[in-house]
């Protein structure tokens, strides 16, 4: 029996040698309200196919890891309840006890992976929380892109984390952290994090060139594609701070942890923005769609 269930869009498209693109659902089920997640979720698919490629969601379903998901099975994920969240620790288990989940970055990377595609597009990946040198609160994502050899365009990691912290431990686990077309390291709903990212480039083919040549060389894992929230959409860094420093002292008053704290902080930091926050995370993604398809094009028009 196989452990992945292709949609039959997807698995043409895999035949045929033509590009597809991973897309998390995590961002459906606990990213955003209801129904306007449904209505996103079409947007972030028409997106890549805008770009010539083909969308695939990846979500678990009853126990089943689906990778491309049907209008119905995105209307069934988007009003659900209680929809497990998945990493790399829990994806099998869900599987296993045939529930429901939607997966994260991590676990959005295996299912590509597995299913052989090697771009996945999402908003921010998971990083090293702040206080992290007393909680040890590192998520899977870093050590997924350490290990698991798919190309990840996101809009950096998401601005709640510490960040230079996150960018020391990409750099020790070997993870390429490349800027897409500025020096900056772009810090979510912000062009720049105050940080220089380690690497630049400023083309999908030179991007597709390189994960190419990281498998050649036999190297492990994936590269992190740093793709700037588009400047119309953009809140400036210098009136995030504030906002998500007054976020983290309100959590810490009402005592959230763990896995409780990005949820909190998120629903936060969209009050203290009037939504703003909400807008900008949609049109980031949606914007990390369309470069994660023209990556794709790349890397099957250069055979790989």
């Amino acid at each position: 029996m196989s452990l992945i269930h292709l949609s039959p869009e997807v698995a043409a498209a895999l035949d045929e040698n033509r590009p597809v693109v991973a897309l998390e659902s995590t961002i459906i089920t606990h990213g955003l309200p209801k129904p306007q997640n449904l209505d996103v979720a079409r947007r972030i698919e028409a997106a890549v196919r805008d770009e010539g490629a083909v969308p695939a969601t990846v979500a678990v379903l009853e126990g089943e890891l689906c990778v491309g998901l049907s209008d119905a099975q995105l209307q069934t994920l988007a009003a659900a309840e209680r929809v497990a969240k998945l990493s790399r620790a829990d994806l099998a288990v869900c599987m296993a006890a045939g529930r429901t989940g939607a997966t994260t970055v991590a676990a959005t990377m295996i299912a590509a992976h597995r299913a052989g595609i090697a771009v996945f597009a999402t908003g921010g990946i998971g990083g090293v929380h702040r206080g992290a040198e007393d909680s040890f609160d590192v998520s899977a994502d870093l050590q997924e892109l350490a290990q698991t050899p798919v190309s990840v365009i996101a809009a950096g990691a998401k601005a709640i984390l510490d960040l230079p912290k996150t960018l020391e431990v990409l750099e020790t686990l070997g993870v390429p952290v490349i800027a897409f077309g500025q020096d900056a390291l772009p810090a979510f709903w912000s062009r720049s994090a105050g940080l220089r990212a380690p690497l630049r480039m400023d083309d999908p083919a030179t991007i597709a060139r390189a994960h190419r040549m990281r498998g050649q060389l036999g190297l492990a894992g994936g590269q992190l594609i740093a793709n700037p929230i588009p400047e119309a959409a953009e809140i400036p860094r210098g009136e995030m701070t504030p906002l998500i420093a007054r976020a983290m002292q309100d959590a810490t008053a009402h005592g959230i942890h763990g896995k409780d704290v990005t949820p909190y902080l998120l629903q936060r930091i969209y009050e203290l923005t009037d939504g703003r926050s909400l807008e900008a995370n949609v049109a980031l993604v949606l914007n990390n769609a369309a470069l994660g398809a023209r990556i794709a094009r790349e890397m099957v028009s250069q055979g790989g």
